[in-house]
């Protein structure tokens, strides 16, 4: 088998273990009674990647193989999600929120930092076999996109959208994925003391940037802006599952199949990234990421104003920009970041900008989304389905005029000349 061959599924694999669970948990949650504390699952995974991805590079860096952390970081998180899921299953709608979030989070402490570690043992594999990483790796990405998706669809298919076999599923998918990487060829390690210190993995060093105006400014949108990125995650499921209560929409395809839909967000994706040259090139940085902006108004108010009867359309079209909101922003603005800054502190300023747009602003956003829909949704007693619709509607809306105010703000505080031939 081909190493390029080997990488894909590897990839693959990566994904399809954050698919089993990421978009269908909040349906579980809601399910069993922890519809309230949604926002805490969520958010977990960006306070543990403000450390976990740093403390497992060093280690993968200077003394373990990165190819076996990634197996020994998979089998732990393996071993925490089934047992996540083995209680749940026994608990069943009794689930106790300290518990189940103990062993989650766990889990998600040592499954994040694989995330980071996957590319780096791809990209080490691709160069010591003379590969153009830039050429190579891409193709190979994709597939993990499709390892996500195909998670989704199984889970879905497999009637564990709304119980805690997602785990489960999960789990198992980490334990073969930890079997496999360890057949994969051998990482390098540095143990003369050369490799990244603490400081410069959390990226620490990259904060003299905000003594530059304009990073400065894109650093504190990004975070903005990330407050974003995990509110569909987390709630779009118990949005669509909440229509079930109206009879005309409890046996649509949608209500029915809430995450093959919500997997149109996730092919829409795949497809932005190839357009994402064209753009930074034609219309430059700030454009490419106000389109992202408005993108994400359109995200949360087609939700508002849809259902799934004969306003899915309007959910489709929700998922299709997803594909701008979330990729013309992570991705792009990681590319920003690589252009605008020095050489010798490029690494650390990737990293802070995952920890100012993954890390701060989806666990700022996360949070706060949770208490507002806590207020709209979740508060009311004795309600129609009709009016928990409605309260849904209110929180999207809302979501949607903070993204907009968002939008306008960058609009007129950053400055940046766009210089095409430099892209």
């Amino acid at each position: 088998m081909s190493l390029k061959v080997r990488l894909t599924i590897m990839n693959f694999l990566e994904f399809a273990v954050w698919g089993a669970y990421l978009t269908s948990m909040g349906s579980y949650l809601a399910q069993v009674g922890q519809a309230e504390n949604i926002g805490w699952f969520y958010s977990i995974q960006g306070v543990v990647s403000l450390f976990m991805p740093a403390l497992v590079g060093i280690i993968a860096d200077r003394w373990v193989q990165g190819q076996k952390m990634l197996g020994i970081c998979h089998f732990l998180a393996g071993a925490f999600m089934l047992a996540a899921s083995y209680y749940g299953v026994s608990a069943g709608e009794q689930v106790s929120f300290s518990t189940l979030f103990s062993l989650y989070t766990v889990s998600v402490a040592f499954f994040m930092p694989t995330i980071a570690l996957s590319n780096s043992v791809a990209y080490s594999v691709l160069d010591r076999a003379g590969m153009d990483t830039v050429k190579h790796f891409p193709p190979i990405r994709v597939f993990g996109t499709v390892g996500f998706i195909c998670s989704m669809w199984v889970v879905d298919l497999g009637g564990m959208q709304q119980n805690a076999l997602q785990f489960a599923f999960s789990g198992i998918l980490s334990f073969i994925l930890a079997l496999y990487v360890f057949t994969l060829p051998a990482c390098p390690v540095n143990r003369e003391g050369n490799a990244k210190s603490l400081s410069e993995a959390l990226g620490l060093q990259a904060f003299r940037l905000f003594k530059i105006k304009k990073m400065a400014v894109f650093f504190i949108f990004s975070m903005l802006l990330g407050i974003c990125l995990q509110i569909t995650n987390g709630f779009a499921g118990p949005f669509i599952f909440s229509f079930a209560g109206i009879p005309e929409y409890a046996d649509t395809f949608g209500v029915q199949h809430a995450n093959i839909l919500i997997s149109l967000s996730q092919m829409s994706e795949t497809l932005c990234i190839l357009l994402i040259p064209f753009f930074l090139h034609r219309f430059g940085i700030k454009i490419v990421m106000l389109m992202a902006m408005v993108a994400w108004v359109l995200r949360f108010a087609f939700f508002a104003m849809g259902d799934p009867g004969d306003g899915v359309w309007l959910f489709i079209l929700s998922m299709i920009v997803y594909g701008v909101a979330f990729d013309f922003f992570n991705v792009s603005g990681s590319l920003f970041v690589d252009k605008e800054t020095d050489i010798h502190i490029r690494s650390s300023a990737q990293g802070l900008f995952m920890v100012m747009t993954n890390g701060l602003g989806a666990t700022i956003g996360t949070l706060c989304a949770q208490e507002v829909i806590n207020k709209y949704v979740y508060s009311l007693q004795d309600a129609t389905g009709h009016q928990i619709v409605e309260g849904w509607s209110t929180c999207w809306y809302l979501f949607a005029a903070y993204a907009l105010v968002v939008a306008v703000l960058f609009a007129i505080v950053f400055r940046y000349k766009h210089e095409p031939d430099k892209i």
